[in-house]
């Protein structure tokens, strides 16, 4: 079973930037794509950002044009690059193949004070 592990989260002002980083204990080059997902308190956990193996991107709405995905399959290891940050951003932000797979890791807290 392949362990993920999520980091990179942490508190930042409105506007301010983070890059997330999700590590895999095993191989994900071979899904055909890794997300990151969050989860803000008291709501459903929600998709935000697809990589596929072929590097095809798609975003939610709510995230487009602030938030970057990128993978290195060498280092088993998929990034979220976040800028612009306002505070409807703050949540657990997790990674898993996409539909998910795999057991949800602890993710990382991401909090963005106004």
């Amino acid at each position: 079973q392949v362990q993920l592990v999520e980091s990179g989260g942490g508190l930042v002002q409105a506007g301010g930037s983070l890059r997330l980083s999700c590590a895999a204990s095993g191989t994900i080059s071979s899904y055909n794509a890794v997300g990151w997902y969050r989860q803000a308190l008291g709501k459903r956990r929600e998709l935000v950002a697809t990589i596929s193996s072929g590097g095809r991107l798609n975003y939610a709405d709510s995230v487009k044009g602030r938030f970057t995905i990128s993978r290195d399959n060498a280092k088993n290891t998929v990034y979220l690059q976040m800028n612009s940050l306002n505070p409807e951003d703050t949540a657990v932000y997790y990674c898993n193949p996409v539909p998910p797979y795999y057991n949800w890791g602890q993710g990382t807290q991401v909090t963005v004070s106004s």
